[in-house]
């Protein structure tokens, strides 16, 4: 049966039907192993009652391979069609080739957020001295900023018309050899990201949302995405649950009121730092495109690096989501059973939260620190973990199933 939507909320039946994309690389390793873990959670989280019907659709090389295109249009109709899905990493061409499936995907169908949530799994090895201080949602703007594709290469006829067009009408000369792009960011976007990152704290209890940017120097673009978020802790939907940091300190003597979330705003650079000295004063972070890049995934090397880090393309306003590892395709572990399943099994992990079957979601969670506390896991872990058994992806995948019925 269909996920789908109705009255402005999902509706999940007991036995949904969820797209996945294997993905390329290590891809076949670790999404076969993921949807067995995510079988025998189900199974005990419902004692059979509820049951996930996985619908493979394809992407990246072996879309290639049968249609002879990288993302076909049915593989982008069924994921709207079906509303929820999960996918393994693509590949993407480094300097050439076709665009990254990744943007691809979020721009078609609009998947506005993306979603990464950052925590400290206990026994997973961390370069930091109190990595359980960190426990953020990154909500980085997907479909604009630097993102949006809008380029073109130095020596193209295009490029040299708009730089024709700058210093002809706007008086700004480039090099006669660069490469342009455009960043926009516009008011809507901005909005809509900032609403769902509001609205998230609000449901989950989370403390605070902060805006991150770089408005000191692109006042126009990231300067805009700021100051249009931070206008919504005046908006009358919000006015009461939220307020801005600004007006702790000079109202409320630096304590926030009981119940409202403190709105707040870090410059990019600067928050690298404040992610690294002071991580329990963040909670929710939203950011622009680029920025949240970064962010999210010096965040995740924290707590242990994007092995174990979970992630997820949504648009809360249509509800339709697709949760996928964080990590690259690997090419050279590809086929090997070798590589850490983590950030797949994580993401599906969320997943099933964003579902409504959060029972599910706190089980993996659960398995998966109790087989890190076993020192059983896969070679990106074990070389870390003085007395570690090192294993396959399947055998690393086998025992968090093992400990899930524990």
């Amino acid at each position: 049966m269909k996920i789908t939507v109705e009255n402005g909320k999902l509706v999940v039946p007991d036995h949904p039907t969820i797209p996945y994309i294997l993905g390329d690389g290590i891809g076949r390793d670790i999404t076969p192993v993921a949807l067995k873990v995510f079988d025998a959670a189900v199974e005990k989280a419902f004692n059979g009652k509820r049951k996930v019907e996985w619908k493979k659709i394809l992407a990246g090389e072996e879309a290639i391979e049968k249609f002879n295109e990288p993302l076909p249009q049915e593989t982008i109709d069924t994921i709207r069609e079906y509303v929820i899905a999960i996918k393994g990493p693509l590949t993407t061409p480094v300097g050439g080739g076709y665009r990254s499936l990744n943007v691809t995907l979020r721009q078609k169908l609009d998947l506005f957020v993306c979603f990464r949530p950052v925590r400290y799994l206990k026994g997973v090895p961390s370069p930091m001295k109190h990595p359980e201080l960190l426990d953020v949602i990154v909500f980085r703007e997907n479909t604009e900023d630097v993102y949006a594709g809008i380029e073109w290469p130095y020596d193209s006829a295009e490029a040299k018309e708009v730089s024709n067009f700058l210093k002809n009408k706007m008086g700004v000369e480039l090099r006669e050899d660069s490469g342009i792009g455009i960043k926009p960011i516009s008011v809507f976007g901005s909005k809509r990201i900032g609403k769902a990152a509001i609205d998230y704290a609000l449901k989950y209890g989370r403390k605070s949302v902060t805006v991150v940017h770089k408005g000191n120097i692109m006042k126009y673009t990231e300067g805009l995405f700021k100051n249009v978020i931070y206008a919504l802790a005046d908006d009358p939907e919000y006015k009461d649950k939220v307020i801005t940091e600004e007006r702790v300190k000079s109202e409320f003597d630096g304590k926030a009121p009981e119940g409202k979330i403190v709105l707040k705003n870090r410059i990019a650079d600067a928050m690298f730092q404040q992610l690294l000295l002071r991580p329990d004063e963040y909670d929710v972070i939203v950011t622009p495109n680029l920025n949240g890049d970064y962010l999210s995934d010096a965040a995740a090397a924290q707590v242990g690096g994007l092995g174990m880090a979970p992630g997820g393309n949504i648009n809360f306003n249509t509800h339709i989501a697709l949760f996928e590892a964080t990590h690259g395709s690997a090419p050279k572990h590809a086929g090997k059973n070798e590589v850490n399943p983590g950030s797949i099994i994580l993401s599906g992990a969320e997943m099933f939260e964003y579902m409504g079957w959060d029972k599910v979601k706190y089980m993996l969670i659960d398995a998966i620190e109790k087989t890190i506390a076993e020192k059983y896991v896969t070679y990106d872990l074990a070389r870390q973990i003085e007395g570690a058994t090192k294993v396959s992806t399947s055998e690393f995948g086998d025992r968090i199933i093992k400990n899930l019925e524990a």
